[in-house]
C-alpha cells in the first residue's frame, strides 16, 4: 500500500454541478454616463427598479443614460448645539447662568479647570 497513490480529486477545487438545465434570471443592461466622460454599464434585474444617479469610479454622480436628473430633495437644516440650548432656556436665563458662574470664578470660589 505505501507504493500505491491514492487517487480522487481535491476537495472543493472542482465543482461536480453543471450549468445543464440552469436558468438565468433575465437581467437588463443600465448604461451610466459621468460628467467626467466615463461609461459605466451594470447589470439590473428586470424586475429592479434601476436607480437614476450611480456613484462613479472617480467620485462624481453618473447620471442614467436619457434620464433626467431628480429633484433635490428639501431637508431639514441640521439642529447645533446652540439651538437645542434655545430650546430650553432664554438667553436671559443664559445670561443669569453665566454672571453667575463667572462671580463664582471669580470670588475663588470655583477652581480653575485646565
Amino acid at each position: 500500500m505505501a507504493n500505491r497513490s491514492l487517487r480522487g480529486m481535491r476537495i472543493g477545487s472542482n465543482s461536480m454541478e453543471s450549468d445543464a438545465g440552469v436558468d438565468l434570471a433575465p437581467r437588463s443592461q443600465a448604461f451610466y454616463d459621468c460628467p467626467n466622460g466615463h461609461t459605466i454599464i451594470l447589470p439590473f434585474s428586470v424586475e429592479a427598479e434601476i436607480p437614476v444617479v450611480w456613484e462613479c469610479r472617480c467620485g462624481a454622480e453618473a447620471l442614467l443614460r436619457d434620464a433626467s436628473r431628480p429633484e433635490v430633495k428639501a431637508g431639514k437644516p441640521p439642529r447645533t448645539h446652540w439651538d437645542m440650548l434655545l430650546e430650553r432656556r432664554t438667553v436671559g436665563e443664559l445670561q443669569e447662568l453665566l454672571d453667575e458662574r463667572l462671580d463664582l470664578l471669580r470670588s475663588g470660589k470655583l477652581r480653575r479647570s485646565a
